[in-house]
């Protein structure tokens, strides 16, 4: 150590010498970086010449205390490390006052391989002979980033040590050249050693030292496995040394040891299997203190029947009466495995209990299935049955079926069940009379049956299906006969949290939205729905719930966005637990669809009711489009009403008379011209119609006429005739018919005219024309 402190006197000496002439002195930490064997000690130096006063230290941000540190002179502080044991440590001088760094170093540290072990042993497949391979392990703590050579060196009794094997980054090295089998019967040892190395350390493990007899490895032993009546027989082969073996037999988990004297055969009887059960048997064997050789490979192998594991359990279950007095009998049993060899039938039979011990026993049925149904009649009867294997007898049992009205029988009560997880607790008092046990049947459908004998009076059901609901009966034993059986209120192995939902149906508006749905079947076991809560939202932000009572199955949503997507989902809640819809997504409407309607309906009626109004105007106007209207200037006109009564001038707008001929007269109905005359009246002798001819006209035209009231008459009967109209004058009518001469005037003067009429001309009426006396 002192020496050490001189070597590093020396270079803090040489460092201020080189620093000499400088303006500004460093500090510095030596040794940098540097490599310990772990548990060991070392010392860091601090040059603090660079600065005036004292120094501390820290190691991974911590201050060591002052007994770690001394002080050579005034310009170094060292610090001794002792058992390190760190992989890595960051060591850091710091100024007292001002707590700068003033330099630094990272301790690292390495290990030597430990527990190193060999072995001696064959290759795979090897048949025999001296073992080929030797093979040593070890392990080591080191920096996973460092590069690590590994040499293992084999000493033999005495001699130097020579390399064997070597590795990199691996703890592991085989060897296939090593010949230890002269030494083998030597007595000493012989020792073996790993060595470690990198760039920056290099170090070497404790020897190992081994005979080679405690390592050597023997072959994998050879097994054959046997099946006989109640057991199992593995043999396999030993080695041919005279040393003591000791050998393991698995089998289906479980491990039986066997130690072989030398020359000892190799083979162990497998007592206490399973009747028609697969086993997987393998074996392994060691030399004393030697390592275990590897498993053989598994035999499996499948164990005989035996007669004394056959239980057939048999059960019965009164299942109905019928009118004839007779009672049907399903018989149970359990099966023989069906992975048991041979060919078994089974044979039920049941015999009726006489007085006087007589019975009665009803013919043999040969039963295919593990059930079978009697029929039996009221009084007690026994039930037997026997199973055959390849014709041979194999077991039988038997049951007591009680007869009706025998209720002196024993007969438990108080029973109480509950479920939890699954697995239903049963639990009675046993009733005053001695039993021998009880028989628990239970069943879900009432087909499929399960059922175990027990003496206590409770007893756990499991392995039963989730949420259904179970029967389950007890019935005491005592003898050879059974008690009356007392059936448990139905209950169920786990309890739904309640029924699924099969629909959800929305019917959406602008601002709200009808939610319902409809919920499955209720089952059996399901829980009771409590409430509903119907969550929605439309994806911004957090869902709003609503709770809906348990006795409705729809809920209004009201203020919703209009023209947004919104989901929802309703959960049903149980008081066992909650089960949650499918989400259904929905758009509410941009308008209320009762507002669209409204405003269809609307506009509907007032497009009828434009539709009539146009229909009826276009109507009218073609009727007086249509209508003939008569010429004032050519009829006879009655007296104006008295009272009131005004001559005046009339303006008539042009008319068309396109229809009408100007020789078409009108005439006061018959009842105006047989009604009384006004006295004070005159008689009007005629009328005249005078029509202006259009200039460009190039027809001939005739003198004016003055039509006198006979040719008026004439002409006007005419044009009723022809036309079958009446005028539109309710004081006209019509008169005898002119001649035919008269007739054909009219004709030619309605030819003669008909251009003159359809041009659009000024009509004249005068006052005095009005006045004419009607009889005239």
């Amino acid at each position: 150590m002192y020496c050490f402190l001189c070597v590093l006197l020396l270079i803090a000496t040489s460092t201020t010498s080189v620093s000499e002439g400088k303006s500004k002195k460093l500090c510095n930490v030596v040794p940098k970086d540097p490599y310990i064997q772990v548990g060991s000690d070392t010392q860091i130096v601090c040059e603090s010449f660079c600065v005036h006063g004292s120094v501390y230290w820290t190691v991974d941000g911590v201050v060591l205390d002052h007994s770690w540190m001394s002080t050579i002179n005034s310009t170094h502080s060292i610090v001794s490390l002792r058992n390190v044991t760190r992989r890595k440590a960051t060591v850091q001088c710091h100024r007292d006052h001002t707590r700068d760094v003033l330099g630094g170093t990272i301790v690292r540290t390495y290990s030597k391989p430990s527990k190193v072990v060999c072995i001696w042993h064959y290759r795979n497949g090897s048949s025999g002979g001296v073992p080929e391979l030797f093979t040593c392990t070890w392990e080591q703590l080191a920096e996973a980033s460092e590069k690590i050579n590994y040499t293992v060196l084999i000493s033999r009794s005495n001699t130097s040590q020579s390399e064997i094997c070597s590795s990199q980054n691996v703890r592991k090295c085989t060897s296939k050249d090593v010949h230890l089998s002269g030494y083998v019967t030597l007595v000493g040892n012989h020792s073996v050693t790993v060595r470690a190395k990198t760039k920056h350390w290099e170090v070497y493990s404790d020897p190992y030292e081994f005979n080679p007899h405690h390592i050597l490895q023997i072959r994998c032993p050879k097994l054959n496995v046997q099946a006989l009546y109640g057991h199992l027989l593995a043999k396999w082969n030993t080695s041919t040394s005279s040393n003591k073996h000791y050998c393991q037999v698995k089998y289906n988990q479980e491990v039986l040891n066997k130690t072989l004297e030398p020359g000892e055969k190799g083979n162990m009887t497998i007592e206490n299997v399973k009747s028609c059960t697969y086993y997987k048997v393998s074996v392994r064997c060691a030399w004393d203190k030697a390592p275990w050789s590897e498993w053989s490979q598994e035999q499996t192998v499948l164990s005989q029947l035996n007669k004394n594991d056959v239980k057939l359990r048999l059960w019965r279950k009164i299942r109905e009466s019928y009118k004839n007095g007779t009672r049907k009998i399903d018989a149970m049993w359990t099966e023989i495995p069906s992975a048991c060899q041979g060919t078994f039938k089974y044979f039920i039979q049941a015999s009726a209990n006489k007085e006087r011990g007589m019975q009665v026993a009803y013919p043999q049925t040969l039963c295919e299935k593990s059930t079978c149904a009697l029929l039996v009649n009221q009084e007690a009867h026994k039930v037997k049955l026997e199973v055959f294997r390849n014709g041979t007898l194999l077991a039988e049992d038997s049951v007591y079926v009680p007869a009706v009205g025998e209720t002196d029988l024993p007969q438990v009560a108080n029973m109480q069940t509950s479920s939890r997880k699954g697995v239903i607790l049963i639990s009675w008092d046993a009733p005053s009379q001695f039993v021998r046990g009880y028989m628990i049947d239970w069943t879900h459908d009432g087909c499929r049956y399960h059922w175990k004998e027990i003496n206590s009076t409770s007893t756990p059901l499991s392995g039963l299906l989730d949420n259904k609901p179970y029967n389950v009966t007890v019935t005491p034993l005592f003898g050879d006969k059974t008690g009356l059986g007392t059936r448990a209120l139905r209950i169920c192995s786990t309890v739904a949290a309640a029924a699924n939902f099969s629909t959800i149906m929305v019917k959406v508006s602008d601002k709200s939205a009808l939610v319902s749905w409809e919920m499955q079947r209720k089952d059996v076991c399901s829980g009771v729905i409590v409430h509903y809560i119907v969550s929605y939202g439309t994806g911004h932000g957090a869902n709003l719930n609503v709770t809906v009572n348990a006795t409705k199955q729809e809920i209004l949503l009201k203020d919703l966005i209009p023209y947004s997507q919104y989901s929802v989902y309703v959960k049903a809640v149980a008081l066992t637990g909650a089960s949650e819809s499918n989400v259904r997504h929905f758009n509410t409407k941009r308008f209320d669809p009762r507002f669209v309607t409204q405003l269809c309906v609307i506009g509907t009626i007032i497009i009828v009711l434009v539709l009539s109004a146009g229909l009826c105007c276009a109507i009218q106007y073609r009727k007086f489009l249509q209508e003939p209207l008569p010429n004032p200037g050519l009829s006879s006109v009655a007296l104006w009403p008295s009272g009131g009564q005004q001559k005046g001038l009339f303006l008539f707008r042009q008319f068309n008379y396109s229809s009408e001929s100007i020789c078409a007269r009108v005439y006061m109905e018959e009842s105006w011209q047989t009604s009384t005359l006004d006295p004070n009246r005159e008689e009007d002798s005629g009328s005249v119609f005078t029509v202006k001819p259009d200039a460009h006209d190039e027809r001939p035209h005739g003198p004016e006429e003055t039509s006198t009231q006979s040719p008026s008459r004439e002409c006007t009967t005419l044009l009723s005739e022809s036309s079958g109209q009446l005028s539109s004058y309710r004081s006209q009518g019509s008169v005898k018919s002119p001649t035919r001469s008269t007739e054909k005037e009219c004709q030619t003067l309605l030819s003669d005219k008909h251009e003159q009429l359809t041009a659009s001309l000024a009509m004249y009426v005068t006052v005095d024309m009005f006045e004419q006396d009607q009889g005239g």
